[in-house]
């Protein structure tokens, strides 16, 4: 072959290289965008945890029969006298590195959509946990405070509920209504704020104390890898057509 016709084959254009470079910038450049709107998204969430840090909270009925509303994040206050005293199921959690459980019970509910919610109690480590007994509490002789939130949803890694044996990895609101014996369950959860347990008793924890927003940071990275992955490609046709 001469180094005419060597070179022209170098200088063919790589239709499957091309093709290929064209297919992984759109996924790099979609990342990007992607991140970018949960990044706007993370700042409204943001916004909202820090307004609801003083917001006075609503009636829960109320609340509820609000038709179509954005429940997620709401401020409430409902009467729950039983919540210390009732059974509970417990939801394997880990904050802060620390094993444990977050002890979910219900309130029964009057004059309202639904004929119960589950009241989050807060969080116990896993000795202390296993301590934990219904009646153990007091009866409430006021109303409970708390955040309506609609939790984690169950993913392609989280092992499933085992509510014979009391413990649950996910949020099935309707399967822990079952076990807890209440019905037509609202489709959130209302995560408690005060009071806390006079004695032994879980923690309240009703929001969460750190809320990373890292969505910049990634669509950089993805935007500078389609950079990256563009200079790659024109560098490798530049060879080519040196050679």
């Amino acid at each position: 072959m001469t180094t005419a016709t060597s070179r022209a084959s170098g200088a063919g254009f790589p239709i499957g290289l091309t093709a290929v470079t064209a297919v992984a910038m759109a996924i790099l450049i979609s990342l990007g965008f992607w991140q970018l709107a949960r990044l706007h998204w993370k700042e409204g969430l943001l916004a909202r945890v820090h307004a609801l840090q003083t917001a006075p909270p609503q009636p829960l009925v109320a609340v509820l029969r609000q038709a179509g509303a954005d429940l997620d994040y709401v401020r409430v206050t409902a009467d729950c006298p039983d919540i210390e005293t009732g059974p509970f199921v417990k939801l394997w959690a880990v904050p802060d590195a620390r094993s444990g459980f977050r002890i979910i019970t219900a309130c029964r509910l009057a004059a309202a959509p639904y004929a119960s919610i589950l009241v989050d109690r807060g969080f116990m480590v896993q000795d202390d946990a296993a301590k934990l007994a219904p009646g153990r509490g007091a009866r409430l002789t006021g109303p409970i405070t708390g955040v309506l939130r609609k939790g984690d949803k169950a993913n392609f890694v989280t092992p499933p509920n085992q509510p014979d044996q009391n413990l649950w990895y996910s949020r099935d609101v309707s399967a822990m209504a079952k076990t807890l014996g209440v019905s037509a369950p609202a489709p959130v959860f209302l995560f408690l704020e005060n009071p806390g347990p006079k004695g032994f008793g879980p923690t309240p924890a009703p929001l969460p104390t750190d809320i990373p927003n890292n969505h910049l940071q990634y669509a950089v990275t993805w935007f500078g890898l389609a950079a990256a992955l563009a200079g790659v490609y024109l560098a490798s046709l530049w060879r080519r057509r040196q050679g």
